[in-house]
């Protein structure tokens, strides 16, 4: 671990690096996972757009259920540290998600 602070990077803007350089460590955590969900749900929304443009999908999966839409992805959402599979689709202008299960069986 280096006693220098980190080289931002370039593409970020000063004015963002000067706020965060006042920020507690606490407050850099939270910032750190609220952007990182926040680069999922925006990657999430832009594959679900994309997918929503190609053709319908003839097949239904298996298990997917009755009131989920065959174009649904499956996305994984972290709660209290705990990973869950959920069915996820676009519906006009929202993003609809129903749950399917835990990632990990056990839990």
């Amino acid at each position: 671990m280096s006693y220098e602070p980190p080289t931002p990077p370039a593409e970020l803007p000063t004015e963002i690096v000067d706020t965060l350089n006042g920020y507690s460590p606490d407050q850099l955590q939270h910032v750190a996972r609220y952007a990182e969900e926040l680069a999922e749900h925006k990657a999430r929304e832009a594959r679900l757009e994309e997918e929503s443009e190609d053709d319908e999908i003839d097949e239904r999966p298996d298990d997917l259920p009755e009131d989920v839409p065959s174009k649904a992805t499956i996305t994984i959402k972290e709660i209290n540290d705990n990973r869950y599979y959920y069915w996820q689709w676009r519906d006009g202008e929202k993003i609809r998600s129903q749950y399917k299960g835990p990632v990990n069986p056990d839990e």
